[in-house]
């Protein structure tokens, strides 16, 4: 069954991987994007919403059966912007998601992201991922959280590890990254259920 799924995040690295794959596997991607949003690297077949998560209305994630947050407010900005995208922007979509009658709503979250009282560096937006996450569970909604290890661009991987055996100084590629988000989407095969990710074993392209 081809489905509508509402995509936050979709012009970000791992973004773009995400809305190729759900075009890849024949569903219809719309991008959750806002007036000064660059859209030109996203793949044909992507329909455009617009909507700030800073400011979200009314109506976003209306006609959706899935809504994946895969959006974040950027290294280089304070907390305040932490706060405002990667807390209350996905608490305030997840709302949305619920008012609207999705079915289901995956997050990308961070390691990290399942400690209430974080320390070091990244306290301010682990706490805010924690947050967000914790919303979501109490949403009613069905939903999958996923808590990938540090990021990197090296493409689809042999093998991806999810769960107690993620090695959390590992790394997980964006695009392996997108296909866990986009699977869990899809098939909703991962309902209920929050997991580390990493990525492992050579590069596909290196195959």
């Amino acid at each position: 069954m081809n489905m509508n799924i509402l995509v936050a995040g979709a012009t970000g690295k791992t973004g773009l991987h995400l809305v190729q794959e759900l075009v890849d596997q024949g569903h219809k991607p719309t991008a959750l994007v806002r007036e000064s949003s660059d859209t030109s690297a996203l793949p044909q077949g992507v329909d455009l919403r617009k909507g700030d998560l800073t400011n979200l209305q009314d109506g976003v994630c209306d006609g959706m059966d899935a809504v994946i947050f895969a959006a974040g407010s950027g290294g280089s900005t304070g907390p305040e912007m932490t706060d405002k995208v990667d807390r209350d922007g996905a608490k305030r979509l997840i709302d949305l998601a619920a008012d609207a009658g999705v079915k289901r709503f995956v997050m990308l979250s961070s390691v990290g992201a399942d400690q209430s009282d974080p320390t070091g560096e990244m306290a301010h937006y682990l706490k805010a991922k924690h947050e967000a996450d914790e919303h979501l569970k109490a949403s009613g909604m069905t939903y999958f959280i996923l808590r990938p290890v540090a990021l990197n661009n090296d493409g689809r991987s042999v093998r991806v590890t999810l769960g107690d055996e993620v090695d959390i100084s590992a790394q997980a590629s964006r695009a392996d990254v997108a296909h866990v988000l986009a699977e869990a989407a899809m098939s909703g095969s991962l309902d209920g259920m929050v997991h580390l990710m990493q990525s492992a074993g050579r590069s596909l392209q290196h195959v």
